[in-house]
């Protein structure tokens, strides 16, 4: 019989729940039970690729110290990778002995924690040990104290060695019901692989970056999208508004600086080409903002207005600056 211990404790020498783990060990040996313990305080790194260790036990004990409320981190961490990455039908199986000390109020709901959890995974709960301590050198030398830990472990080696049945839960059927999981669907082989990704955490930061890479990839995919329709519609206004002058040549570049974006207006008598690029020898050169071209094009201000109000700046020649209002004449809105 094979029998592992996961302690959540923080491995303090006055903690109690180590003296009940060693008495349950002592037992438990002397039973020709063969027990290794996990340390999750040491196994910090390494937390999610624990499930693949319940593989070949017959019984699990779970172990650990309220010091103000709660599980502690490290056992919800080792709980969580259970259910992500855990065998569900190995842990179907396996019968689980919670053990928690408190030197705070809640040993009790801490237990009851561990046994809806263990309930929830689908394993078998089993009756363990809660306990407040005060004072643990007084516990500790306490023979009445030592005898019940000893009892309720050769209980639990019993229990596990005749395969003693439990009566049905209502926790099983709400895992059943209720808690489906709508992720992918994995093999126990492909759930223990993604726990070992999931604990590299070279891999893990790869993965971020890739995701993180991706995300900024599809925002401005999304972006230039957006601002692609709204582009067209400025050289569409344009074009609609096109009021051709005779002999007059001119080219304006206008910098949207908002969505990094530059608008090339070039005329040339009556005709006019409008696109996005660069033109460095422009003769006047306007950086705005998407919105005020938005207003520009809707005739809700003029090209000169906007120069002078400050929403647009324009440098290069300034009669030419002027002669845009003429060349387009926007319908105002």
């Amino acid at each position: 019989m094979k029998i592992n211990i996961y302690y959540g404790g923080r491995g303090l020498i006055e903690d109690p729940t180590l003296y009940v783990m060693s008495k349950i060990t002592a037992v438990l040996e002397e039973l020709r039970v063969q027990v290794t313990r996990y340390n999750l305080y040491e196994e910090k790194s390494a937390i999610s690729m624990l499930p693949k260790t319940l593989k070949e036990v017959d019984g699990v004990i779970l172990a650990t110290t309220v010091e103000w409320m709660g599980i502690g981190g490290l056992m919800q961490q080792f709980l969580d990778a259970c259910w992500l990455y855990g065998d569900k039908d190995k842990l179907s199986k396996l019968y689980m002995f919670p053990v928690v000390t408190a030197n705070s109020y809640g040993e009790r709901d801490a237990e009851l924690t561990l046994i809806k959890a263990w309930e929830m995974l689908g394993g078998i709960p089993c009756n363990g040990i809660s306990a407040y301590v005060e004072e643990h050198v007084e516990f500790e030398t306490n023979t009445d104290y030592a005898g019940i830990i000893e009892k309720r472990a050769e209980a639990y080696y019993r229990t596990i060695h005749q395969k003693t049945k439990m009566l049905p839960t209502s926790n099983t059927a709400i895992k059943q019901n209720v808690l489906r999981s709508s992720s992918i669907v994995l093999t126990p082989q492909e759930s223990e692989q993604l726990s070992m990704y999931v604990s590299d955490d070279t891999y893990v930061k790869k993965q971020k970056e890739d995701i993180e890479e991706l995300t900024q990839l599809f925002k401005e995919m999304l972006d230039n999208n957006a601002d692609g329709e709204a582009g067209q519609d400025f050289i569409k206004n344009l074009k609609d508004n096109f009021n051709p002058i005779d002999e007059f040549v001119a080219s304006y570049s206008i910098t949207m600086s908002d969505v990094k974006k530059t608008l090339i207006v070039e005329v040339n008598n009556k005709r006019l080409k409008c696109y996005y690029g660069d033109k460095p020898d422009a003769d006047v050169i306007a950086k705005t903002t998407h919105t005020v071209m938005n207003k520009l094009v809707l005739g809700r201000i003029t090209f000169q207005g906007a120069f002078m109000s400050g929403e647009l700046t324009a440098k290069g020649n300034f009669k030419t600056l002027r002669s845009f209002d003429q060349v387009f004449q926007f319908n105002i809105l």
